[in-house]
């Protein structure tokens, strides 16, 4: 377990990179306030909402015997385990295809806004054409397809691939650390959302 959370994490710095690029993307002409709304309020609230519901209740479904989950989350079978639980929630069969769809939706826009950034990246322009981006979203899909097919034993080696880099990629999103609250700030500033509070220089 502490080996997951160690992966999960360095996973999740990993998407840095790519989901500033998105989201830099998708909010041109959007104030700050609509900015942060989005990302940092509803977004955070509708995954703590899934990730409460989903694997709180796997846990005690877990505990309680309703279910097993143990097998397929052993044999990596993420999708198995995912229905296990939706199925025993409250409305069983809607709950489960509601589930389905979310997770069709999320993989389509996941994989829709991996491929803009990688496009992004590869032309050196923001809007690349549709060639480009089906280009590597088939090279994605196919990278996806292989990990499935090998299976369990091959996962662990990726595994150590991704925190291995995620540690120059950390190195990366440092500076914006600083920077990212400095160009809010100006943002704000421009948009009128705050004042500016500096007081001037007396004049010499």
């Amino acid at each position: 377990m502490q080996w997951w959370t160690v992966f999960f994490f360095s996973w999740f710095i990993g998407y840095g990179p790519l989901m500033a690029i998105f989201v830099a993307r998708i909010s041109r002409g959007r104030t700050i306030r609509q900015m942060i709304l989005a990302v940092a309020v509803m977004a955070p609230i509708a995954t703590t909402i899934w990730f409460t519901l989903m694997g709180g209740s796997g846990i005690h479904y877990q505990l309680t015997g309703a279910v097993e989950l143990t097998e397929a989350l052993k044999d990596f079978q993420f999708d198995v385990a995912t229905l296990t639980v939706a199925q025993a929630l409250p409305g069983g069969t809607l709950m489960a295809l509601a589930v389905l769809v979310l997770t069709t939706i999320f993989v389509a826009t996941t994989g829709d806004s991996m491929s803009y950034a990688i496009s992004v990246v590869g032309s050196g322009h923001d809007e690349p054409s549709a060639l480009i981006r089906a280009f590597w979203g088939i090279i994605m899909a196919l990278m996806a397809a292989i990990l499935l097919r090998m299976g369990a034993g091959q996962i662990g080696a990726l595994q150590q691939f991704i925190v291995i880099t995620a540690i120059p990629v950390s190195l990366v999103l440092l500076p914006s650390l600083w920077t990212g609250p400095q160009a809010a700030r100006a943002m704000a500033l421009e948009q009128g959302v705050i004042g500016d509070n500096r007081r001037p220089h007396p004049a010499r």
